[in-house]
């Protein structure tokens, strides 16, 4: 990808348990493409104990916004992601895009949420 937008979520974790009857834990790559070309994102994430995993590349349209639900992604493999581990993410965007990253935690029934906006690299 050439001329890339490099961004950085170092502390990414889908939690493995949900409480009963709440809403799903999950966590959310969100992008906003505020320009009038179409963004390609490719997304590497990094383990502590295991090599990195390249997700296939999504695409996010001019003038809107792509909401990446972590626990509906695929590997290239084919595989979700694992729950209960935590990771990091390497976010490349093809055209200047702004990065934010949510994670919804429902092992309890005192929910959480948590939101950043990713780290420009």
């Amino acid at each position: 990808m050439a001329n890339t937008q490099k961004w950085l979520i170092p502390d990414m974790f889908w939690p493995a348990d949900t409480a009963p009857g709440v809403y799903v834990s999950h966590e959310a790559i969100c992008v906003l493409n505020a320009s009038d070309k179409d963004c390609d994102i490719d997304i590497v994430l990094y383990y502590e104990d295991r090599e990195p995993v390249r997700l296939p590349v999504i695409c996010c349209p001019a003038r809107r916004t792509r909401h990446i639900r972590m626990d509906k992604v695929l590997t290239d493999e084919g595989k979700n992601i694992t729950q209960g581990v935590g990771y990091a993410a390497l976010v490349s965007c093809s055209v200047p895009v702004s990065v934010q990253y949510t994670r919804v935690d429902t092992t309890q029934a005192a929910n959480a949420m948590m939101t950043t906006m990713a780290q420009p690299m």
